[in-house]
């Protein structure tokens, strides 16, 4: 019997993996990414407190278009790494959730990167 292997069981087992490694700080929080098919999100999280910080998406009521593609996920960084200033965030701990570095994972961390978050 051929057994099917689930994609997204082996991505939280990554994810969890390099969460045993690293995690954030009030003064450098944790950038958070997580991918579905429709809509990228992510959130800047301080893990001594267990709070987020603050979030961007593309399921946001201003957001108006497509948010499943690398256009979306550079809007998406851009909007964090203002939102992160706002706030007096200037360094992260980049945290792609298991996912690997390409497509709009990366162009996320690219959007972050010109927006001012130092990774």
């Amino acid at each position: 019997m051929i057994k099917k292997i689930n994609k997204n069981e082996s991505r939280v087992r990554r994810h969890k993996r390099v969460r045993g490694k690293i995690s954030g700080t009030a003064a450098r929080p944790r950038l958070n990414v997580f991918r579905s098919a429709n809509h990228m999100y992510a959130q800047l999280i301080d893990d001594d407190k267990g709070v987020t910080v603050c979030a961007a998406s593309t399921a946001e009521k201003g957001f108006s278009d497509y948010g499943g593609n690398i256009d979306a996920a550079k809007k998406v960084g851009l909007a964090i790494a203002e939102k992160g200033k706002k706030i007096g965030v200037s360094e992260v701990v980049f945290d792609r959730s298991g996912y690997v570095y390409h497509g709009r994972v990366a162009a996320l961390a690219e959007g972050a990167r010109e927006g001012g978050l130092q990774f």
